[in-house]
């Protein structure tokens, strides 16, 4: 073995030295991707918090019902288009997208901007899964399972980058560009630097495909085929994908509930717009600083010496113990402030889930057939995704409505954190079986 083809090892990561390039690219496209995302999400959760705590369940079911049908969509586009194809053609729909918001927020009459920023808050909700979950799709497709254990927390990093660099770019210029909605701008340059992302990769896929000799297509030209049902159907015949939809459910819905909570305290701890832009910004700067540490120094080595379970129990584990913690702080205002407690709870579990149980999730797709990659993984990413939404606002609202205060409706999560962090061993167990006959 000449020097040339040693892999690159860095204590932390290992890189084999043909993996070198598409790992650059695919850490570039999730920074670009994630950097456009969040100056979108600081700007949406301020209109959310503008519309009150009260119409959050009626934005969350207007956001299913969305999903769903952009779910069917999606997926009978996938049966027709390749890859190269149908990912900047989405791509580029939400930059397009975006210009009309930029215009309609110039446009429309200041009385009606509040149902302007609703419609804005529904989009965005639908708009991130389905880049992140067509993003995470690519990935799964272009690497196999043995270098997604070792890479994807690497590729992980460049979303991290992202997350933080648009959190900066929110939380810096909110105000300063002559409106806050010009922050869309931004976010279009972004997005289209990701779709060039996509471009590089495919080319290196098929430059590699090229080298086999095969005269078959190239992953990146082969039409995905199937129905576009197809995804939801194979979720159901599959205990497997079952769980990992499962899986999905039991996060949204905890993240949701937290995420009203959130809502309910910035309304009482901000007076302004901007002030709360720069709140959520701030939120969302620390969970990525908290992120990047764990991306660089714990799942590599977590999914290496315990496999996917136990990394993937991580998430429902600090779960529990959040919740547990934020409904004594809640309870006893007097031991630590409320937006304390809350902002180092939610960076911790999104660092948690953001570093570790993401990754994690998404060797899930590495054993998996090849549609079930696009077709079945965006349903779970996005359909079921928003249906936990559904649940964890309507159980959010109907704790409160029975009479519980915040500390009561944190500690009722807690069981059902603990069957969750149950489910996250058992799809690990599955997923080393079925891995280990790929």
């Amino acid at each position: 073995m000449t020097d040339r083809d040693r892999p690159f090892s860095f204590r932390l990561f290992t890189v084999e030295p043909g993996e070198i390039t598409a790992l650059a690219w695919s850490c570039a496209y999730f920074f670009f991707l994630m950097s456009g995302y969040y100056i979108l999400r600081a700007f949406r959760d301020a209109w959310g918090a503008a519309s009150g705590a009260r119409n959050l369940p009626w934005l969350y079911l207007a956001t299913a019902v969305s999903m769903l049908v952009a779910s069917i969509v999606f997926a009978a586009i996938t049966t027709r288009l390749s890859r190269r194809r149908f990912i900047p053609y989405a791509y580029r729909f939400f930059i397009v997208n975006l210009l009309l918001f930029l215009v309609l927020f110039k446009v429309v009459p200041e009385e009606s901007q509040v149902w302007m920023g609703r419609t804005y808050f529904v989009w965005v909700s639908v708009f991130n899964l389905f880049v992140v979950s067509i993003f995470w799709s690519f990935m799964a497709d272009l690497f196999t399972n043995v270098q997604g254990k070792r890479l994807f927390a690497i590729v992980a990093v460049g979303g991290t980058l992202g997350q933080i660099c648009g959190s900066l770019i929110a939380g810096g210029l909110a105000g300063r560009v002559g409106g806050t909605e010009n922050l869309l701008v931004l976010s279009m340059a972004f997005l289209e630097a990701a779709c060039w992302c996509v471009y590089r990769l495919n080319a290196l896929s098929a430059a590699r495909w090229t080298e086999k000799g095969t005269e078959e297509k190239s992953p990146g030209d082969e039409v995905i085929g199937g129905g576009p049902l197809d995804g939801l159907l194979r979720i159901v015949r599959s205990p497997y994908l079952a769980g990992i939809a499962l899986f999905i459910l039991c996060y949204t819905m905890t993240s949701t509930i937290l995420y009203a909570t959130k809502i309910m305290i910035a309304v009482q701890e901000t007076a302004d717009q901007v002030a709360r832009i720069a709140f959520f910004a701030r939120i969302d700067l620390w969970t990525g600083v908290v992120t990047i540490f764990a991306q660089v120094f714990l799942t590599s080595r977590l999914m290496a010496r315990f496999g996917v379970g136990p990394t993937l129990a991580v998430l429902p584990a600090v779960t529990l113990l959040g919740f547990a913690l934020l409904g004594t702080g809640l309870a006893r205002p007097e031991w630590l402030p409320a937006v304390v407690l809350l902002t180092a709870f939610e960076a911790v579990r999104r660092a948690s889930n953001y570093a570790i149980s993401r990754p994690a999730r998404e060797v899930l797709y590495t054993v998996v057939a090849r549609q079930d990659k696009y077709k079945t993984k965006n349903v779970i990413d996005t359909f079921v995704y928003r249906s936990g939404d559904q649940v964890g606002i309507w159980a959010h609202a109907g704790l409160l409505a029975i009479g519980l205060t915040l500390p009561g409706v944190c500690f009722a999560v807690i069981p059902f954190a603990a069957g969750w962090l149950l489910l996250a061993l058992l799809l690990g167990r599955k997923q080393r079986a079925l891995g280990s006959h790929a």
